[in-house]
């Protein structure tokens, strides 16, 4: 998810957060920089409630998160250097095109040469044999005194 627009203070920012924590949930921790966005009372409180570490890098040290640098650069260098957007809609539907063809169509050799879409499905198929095996590993006793909880 790419969100567009000329400013993002922090609330929009939870706003986002809280649309991808419907979709894939939360993690422990968000690693951000010392913009005005992340350091937000709202944002704060948010990641408090939320039980969200943030993890600021060192001021002026952007190698701190090189993850996110890396996509910056080449979001900058293939995207928002290439076009002149003519509108905030224009905006919005150039870089949701490319963001898809991003995610769908280019494949990255930090994920094995796959699609970030390919990597997501092969990591769920994983993650879901092997919740299999560790069942089959451990079954569960359903007599009278069993100390296993079934789930």
């Amino acid at each position: 998810m790419l969100e567009v627009d000329t400013s993002l203070p922090g609330a929009r920012v939870v706003a986002v957060l809280e649309r991808l924590a419907e979709i894939r949930g939360l993690p422990g921790s968000i690693t951000v920089d010392h913009g005005p966005e992340f350091e937000s009372q709202v944002l704060d409180a948010w990641a408090y409630q939320r039980g969200v570490r943030l993890a600021f890098i060192r001021p002026g040290k952007p190698v701190d998160n090189c993850y996110i640098e890396s996509f910056n650069g080449r979001f900058r260098d293939e995207c928002l250097n290439e076009h002149w957007f003519l509108s905030m809609r224009h905006a919005r539907s150039t870089i949701e095109t490319w963001r898809i063809e991003y995610n769908t169509e280019r494949t990255h050799s930090s994920l094995d040469d796959l699609t970030p879409e390919e990597f997501k499905e092969a990591h769920a198929s994983r993650r879901s044999a092997d919740r299999v095996r560790k069942n089959l590993e451990n079954p569960v006793s359903l007599t009278p005194h069993s100390t296993s909880i079934p789930y």
